[in-house]
């Protein structure tokens, strides 16, 4: 069978394996297979039924749960497009976000509705709500409600090409937008990962579900592979360094991707190697794993760690360890099967042997550039320029070296520094304001904001603490506000980022006076 959705891979396990446990819930909640199916087509049918047609957005605001999975492959069986968000997103986001997608249903959880409410009261034209489990406003329905009837048949998907998802994401510009996901593009990647050998996901796996839904390594590196290879998932809805732990024991769990923060919780805990006894292999994406870190934890755990490097715009993997022969210890694998890695160096051309160059990247999985418009994509030749710059070796191994755009990456989430600065500029009182990245033991790296202003310092720090806190994903806030007299620039005026590294190199050391 020709695949044409995400959601197609479902019908495929469900007719192979009705009666086998495809997800189940930290909580203890279950579906098999054939219950997923079903509950899936309710939620086409209930969608239709709405007034949702093919083309429509449908917002998906909650956490890690079943009935992520079956919004997300239902709003794909009626045609529409799935644009899942963070569920920590502030009302100001969300409201951005729905605005922007131009959202006609939004499915929200009780961790996320009340946030849901406040940026719905902000739009001129409200979307339809339903939200899953929870105290219901007047006008609104429940996702019960939604799946009440019974299941029709869906026309089928025939347009590759079609959008299936928007994933928010701050792209190129420093400015976030979503990134326009065809079905073409996630079903190639899910593909990619699928021929790599050893398998990261086989069928007889149980993989631990701990990622964030909503962000691409968790939904189509994770659930799309497990969709394939009709693996099992446990989701867990939060991470939680000791409930992970035991969870993977309880669930007996084969495979754990995780995001490189997640190492620096494990690594103090005692016994680790029998927490993790029923593990075969860690798969570590979302950003760069210190070579140092890798080694210590397979030391300790004797699971073997293998690191990939991906983009949403890639849907998301581009590399794997699993594809290189004898990756060196910076390398974040070799390009999988079906995808092109070339660096272009400065001016344009191919840098010198040896020498690094910016990423660019080839293959079906790619998006088809931003929302609305397709902006920004890949070029006639299909080539798309990563932002990212890196080393290739003899063998075709890729190590990461830098960033062209001031990327921070919190957590395996995506911060760019812009969007706090402008943030932070309009706050009373702040003058100018530089926002960097500082490597941090639990998140990899973490925001730190230097700020120049007038009237007295702590004033001015808790007036920019609250609107951060107010106005940002928690990810996303600094977890430092240093007030300065002065910022160090340039003969034209820019801000040398540079230098405020290099006190934070200094601080790290512990060289700056009385530390």
């Amino acid at each position: 069978m020709q695949h044409m959705t995400v959601a197609d891979l479902l019908t495929d396990a469900a007719a192979e394996h009705p009666d086998k446990v495809a997800l189940v819930e930290a909580e203890g909640r279950a579906r098999t297979w054939h219950e997923l199916d079903d509950e899936v087509s309710r939620v086409a049918t209930g969608l239709t039924a709405a007034g949702v047609i093919a083309g429509h957005r449908v917002m998906i605001a909650a956490g890690n749960r079943i009935e992520f999975v079956t919004a997300y492959l239902g709003t794909q069986r009626a045609q529409a497009v799935a644009v899942p968000v963070n569920p920590r997103s502030t009302v100001e986001e969300l409201s951005r976000m729905l605005a922007d997608s131009g959202a006609k249903i939004v499915f929200a959880d009780v961790d996320t509705v009340a946030a849901v409410r406040q940026a719905l009261a902000t739009l001129e034209t409200t979307p339809r709500l339903f939200v899953i489990g929870g105290t219901l406003n007047p006008g609104e329905k429940s996702y019960d409600h939604l799946i009440a009837m019974p299941a029709r048949s869906m026309p089928a998907a025939r347009d590759a090409e079609a959008l299936a998802t928007l994933l928010y994401t701050s792209g190129t510009s420093g400015r976030p937008r979503a990134a326009m996901l065809s079905h073409r593009a996630l079903l190639a990647n899910i593909e990619q990962v699928g021929q790599v050998r050893p398998p990261m996901i086989g069928g007889d796996d149980v993989v631990l579900g701990v990622l964030p839904m909503f962000h691409v390594y968790g939904l189509n590196a994770v659930l799309g592979s497990v969709l394939r290879q009709h693996a099992k998932l446990v989701l867990m809805p939060r991470f939680d360094p000791e409930g992970a732990l035991d969870l993977i024991e309880d669930e007996a769990c084969t495979v754990v991707p995780v995001a490189p923060a997640v190492f620096g919780h494990w690594l103090p805990i005692e016994h680790l190697d029998e927490r993790l006894g029923p593990v075969r292999v860690v798969l570590s994406g979302s950003a760069p794993l210190a070579p140092e870190v890798r080694e210590r934890f397979t030391a300790l755990s004797r699971v073997p760690v293998h690191q990939g490097y991906g983009l949403t715009e890639a849907a998301p993997v581009v590399t794997s360890t699993l594809c290189s022969v004898e990756p060196a210890p910076t390398s974040v694998g070799a390009a999988l099967p079906g995808i092109r890695i070339k660096l272009v160096a400065e001016g344009g051309g191919t840098p010198d042997a040896g020498d690094a160059g910016e990423i660019h990247i080839a293959g079906d999985n790619l998006f088809s550039g931003y929302w609305p418009d397709g902006a920004d994509g890949p070029d006639a030749q299909g080539w798309w320029a990563t932002g990212d710059v890196g080393f290739l070796d003899a063998a075709g191994d890729l190590s990461l070296v830098d960033r062209i755009k001031e990327l921070v990456i919190v957590s395996g989430f995506n911060v760019y520094p812009s969007e706090v600065e402008e943030l932070i500029a309009d706050v009373a009182g702040v003058e100018s304001v530089a926002v960097i990245g500082v490597p941090d033991e639990r998140t990899g790296e973490a925001v730190v904001a230097y700020v120049k202003g007038a009237g007295p310092a702590e004033d001015l720090l808790d007036r920019v603490t609250a609107r951060c806190r107010e106005r940002l994903a928690r990810f996303k806030q600094p977890s430092r506000i240093e007030i300065v007299d002065e910022l160090p620039l340039t003969v034209t005026g820019k801000v040398q980022k540079g230098r405020l590294r290099a006190v934070e190199r200094r601080r790290a050391l512990s060289l700056l006076e009385g530390e």
